[in-house]
């Protein structure tokens, strides 16, 4: 039996890569549920710094797989398929260590909310964004209007989302969805893109990333109560004594998240 994520580690790098090229990484049960452990063990392995994110085949994601979502009868399947790919996306967000979608073909529907979720997206020039839910008469989901909104005014949001509209790697990139288009083979590049990340303190990087995500929920004392607390914290590791002495040896500091 075949898998339905496949993963790899290289050079402080996990990728993952859903599984499933002939339905366009559609994410079904299965694939949901081997998706969530590869993120989980990515995260707790200490020989990774950073997560890529792709799709086997043509594209990156099409979305839920419709013939699952076909076969729910009921409220409580529905409810439980949901929970499952929901705990995808929140999964992404709230990992220690930052993840990289790469891109390529179509990031539809709640493809196109897995590739949001992530911190990064880099994308090759043919890739596609769409929210096809209005296309089959439902919403976006997964968390894909509020990350929309907190990056788009919301009349563009409106129009992506009712007109189901096939929105361009380069105009995603223009509106600031995308990171970086990138030519070429899209692992690679993917993979020199998350250099920062790779040679990056990784303790910092992991606050970095939960104070970003966490920002609208917090007030102004909170937030600086929070970042003087952390800075406490990481002004005692040796990352940062590391970072000093680089400074004054005018040498790249090398970071061992201790």
């Amino acid at each position: 039996m075949s898998q339905l994520v496949n993963v790899r580690i290289e050079n402080k790098i996990a990728y993952l890569a859903m599984n499933r090229p002939e339905k366009r990484n559609a994410l079904s049960v299965g694939m949901a549920n081997e998706l969530l452990e590869a993120l989980l063990a990515s995260d707790q392995n200490e020989k990774v710094n950073v997560i890529i994110l792709s799709g086997e085949g043509n594209a990156f994601s099409a979305g839920g797989d419709l013939e699952t979502l076909s076969q729910l009868n009921d409220s409580h399947e529905i409810m439980k398929y949901m929970k499952q790919a929901m705990d995808v996306i929140e999964t992404i967000r709230k990992l220690d260590k930052y993840v990289i979608s790469a891109v390529h073909g179509f990031a539809a529907g709640a493809g196109f909310s897995i590739a949001l979720a992530a911190d990064f997206i880099v994308a090759s020039p043919e890739a596609r964004f769409i929210s096809s839910f209005t296309n089959v008469g439902i919403i976006p989901d997964l968390g894909m209007i509020k990350a929309l909104t907190e990056r788009l005014p919301s009349g563009l949001v409106k129009e992506w989302v009712s007109s189901g509209k096939s929105v361009s790697a380069k105009e995603a990139y223009e509106r600031g969805l995308v990171n970086r288009l990138v030519e070429g083979d899209l692992l690679t590049e993917a993979a020199n893109y998350a250099q920062f990340i790779v040679d990056g303190p990784p303790l910092a990087n992991r606050f970095v990333k939960q104070l970003v995500n966490h920002a609208d929920e917090l007030t102004n004392e909170t937030n600086r109560l929070q970042e003087t607390a952390i800075q406490t914290l990481l002004l005692q590791t040796g990352d940062n004594k590391e970072g000093i002495r680089a400074f004054f040896d005018k040498r790249r500091p090398v970071f061992k998240g201790k």
